[in-house]
């Protein structure tokens, strides 16, 4: 069993999906957890209130385009919780659009919520990390930075880029006791892959590409972040950890 008690952890997009199962299990693991939501208010405050009287839980809203919100909210965090100790930055976005009909908008709004906003998170939180000597930062990246996706270049280059910073950030922080890792899953059943799944001829053909022959589920995900963040990976840095049921094999 691992156990997070005493650590502070913040989970950015928590309210939904692997956002929502990662808050869940780092709290059965006894952690406080802060986390994220843009506009899944009611959705927030359902999840605070299923989990009431354990760990300390709260939600911050946030549009993470917005590099002011952004430093607003964590300067908030670290008031009422003093310290993060673990951060999960899981927040993203995944729309479709083929490369000669991308807006220059479409391309930006991807950028911020995926890769600027982990880049601004993790500089406000890495000091009082120095400063502890601690951290641990897992960053949701996907198979998609690793192998590209058509008609989803700007996701994939979010993608990309914030597994070329995990890389990067680990060499950088390793001597202050920080590690920086990455979990890339494949297909997952969220409400942000909902729609594609219902076409049949798509699901049939993801199916066909995972050795495991099944979509992965939030917690699936959940799992190997709150591995990454615990003591049994004190030796993991600069990872990579693939969840996709072996679909990176058939890429």
């Amino acid at each position: 069993m691992i156990s997070l008690q005493n650590k502070n952890v913040l989970i950015t997009g928590g309210s939904r999906g692997i956002g929502k199962a990662c808050v869940e299990l780092f709290l059965n693991a006894g952690a406080n957890v802060a986390f994220t939501f843009q506009s899944r208010k009611a959705e927030a405050d359902k999840l605070i209130s299923d989990y009431k009287g354990t760990s300390e839980l709260k939600s911050y809203s946030v549009n993470l385009a917005d590099s002011g919100e952004i430093e607003k909210v964590i300067s908030n965090i670290l008031k009422d919780f003093r310290r993060i100790d673990i951060l999960v930055n899981n927040a993203g976005i995944w729309k479709e659009a083929a490369i000669d009909k991308m807006t220059i908008d479409q391309w930006n709004e991807m950028m911020n919520i995926n890769l600027t906003s982990t880049y601004l998170i993790t500089k406000l939180v890495v000091p009082e990390m120095k400063k502890n000597n601690f951290g641990r930062i897992i960053n949701i990246a996907s198979t998609a930075g690793q192998r590209g996706e058509a008609f989803h270049s700007h996701y994939a280059a979010s993608k990309g880029g914030m597994i070329s910073l995990t890389k990067s950030l680990a060499s950088e922080l390793g001597s202050f006791n920080i590690t920086v890792n990455c979990v890339a899953p494949g297909w997952v059943i969220t409400d942000m892959t909902t729609d594609s799944l219902a076409d049949n001829e798509i699901y049939k053909k993801v199916l066909s590409d995972i050795p495991l022959n099944k979509i992965a589920r939030p917690e699936e995900i959940a799992g190997p972040v709150l591995f990454l963040a615990s003591d049994l990976a004190s030796h993991i840095t600069g990872e990579i950890l693939n969840v996709n049921g072996g679909s990176v094999l058939c890429g």
